[in-house]
């Protein structure tokens, strides 16, 4: 082979290294071509795939829960442990809000929901499950006055009354979401009975507590816990003075034993909206802040709404194509 000067190549060189090139271009191609790069529509595609989010993916019977549905292009419909839900638009989907009974025996919750892809097109079911834990609620006995234990029947006549008042305050129309932010406590004070205590009163009439009472000194402020509508200002015979927000969504929060009120029926207030104050009217062994929290017609535990984001970044538990997956929150 003829020996070359430095920086040169011969013709036949020149050839080999030509073919090399050539050869090795096909194979770089072919290579790519095996492997595309994503387009939009691709993107889209998988962005767009139905898929049904809970939050949280654990719970207690009394909790509340958020159902979230993307990739459908109408409201859906779908049930949890059994109960219907309603869908109203949300970000880029579709939000339920709902509860579970107290009553609710722990184990597997199933929801399902449906809803078309594309606009006329057949509908798709997305299922999944809920964990129902123990919720542990305590036993107490309380002490109270004889006429709210058994009381007589002009009083009985009274409490019908606020029964039927609470029943059209809790009968507004189902809308959207009047708020936008999370849910705040009215007030910061010691839990002195949570949700769920299963009380007897007297050793004679028994019931469970269906909200949480804060302690506080009569007469300090309390606050609405988010944007709502007044739907009851009013004294009822074992709730006291009385305050209902409605916060849409079939969405309620209750202030009970105020020793005043602060707002009037029909009024729009803001989170942090001066309600009315402590106080100890209606059945009471004590000066405090009873609040209750109502959705779809159940009453559930407070504490757990205000854990839950109902702007979420990353959700707790997607459910795609009839799977359920579990993703941890940032």
């Amino acid at each position: 082979m003829p020996s070359l000067a430095p920086g040169r190549i011969d013709s036949k060189s020149s050839f080999l290294l030509l073919a090399l090139l050539v050869l090795g271009a096909k194979a770089g191609a072919a290579e790519n071509a095996a492997i595309p790069a994503p387009t939009e529509t691709g993107r889209a595609a998988v962005e767009t795939s139905p898929q049904l989010t809970l939050q949280p993916s654990t719970a207690k019977p009394g909790d509340p829960v958020l159902v979230t549905v993307r990739g459908v292009t109408a409201p859906p419909t779908g049930t949890l442990a059994g109960r219907a839900l309603r869908f109203f638009p949300w970000g880029d989907g579709y939000l339920a809000v709902t509860g579970l009974p107290v009553e609710l025996t722990p184990g597997a919750a199933q929801v399902t929901a449906m809803g078309p892809v594309t606009p006329g097109a057949p509908q798709v079911e997305l299922t999944g499950t809920l964990d129902v834990v123990e919720p542990g609620y305590p036993s107490r006995e309380l002490r109270v006055a004889g006429k709210y234990v058994k009381p007589p029947a002009a009083v009985r006549k009274r409490m019908a009354a606020d029964r039927r008042a609470f029943a059209e305050a809790f009968a507004q129309p189902f809308t959207p979401p009047h708020f936008a932010q999370n849910f705040a406590w009215p007030r910061q004070d010691r839990i002195t009975a949570p949700f769920g205590d299963r009380r007897t009163f007297n050793g004679k009439l028994s019931s469970q507590h269906f909200g949480v009472d804060i302690d506080g000194d009569p007469g300090t402020p309390v606050q609405a816990a988010n944007d709502g509508t007044v739907v009851m200002a009013r004294n009822n015979y074992a709730a006291g003075n009385t305050v209902l927000v409605h916060h849409g969504a079939g969405l309620y929060t209750a202030y009970f034993h105020l020793s005043r009120i602060g707002v009037k029926l029909g009024e729009t207030v803001k989170q942090g909206q001066e309600l009315g104050r402590v106080g100890s009217t209606g059945r009471v062994t004590g000066p405090h802040l009873h609040w209750g929290v109502k959705v779809d017609g159940l009453w559930v535990d407070g504490e757990s709404l205000l854990k839950m984001d109902f702007f979420p970044h990353l959700p707790e538990s997607v459910a795609r194509g009839g799977t359920t997956t579990r993703l941890d929150t940032p």
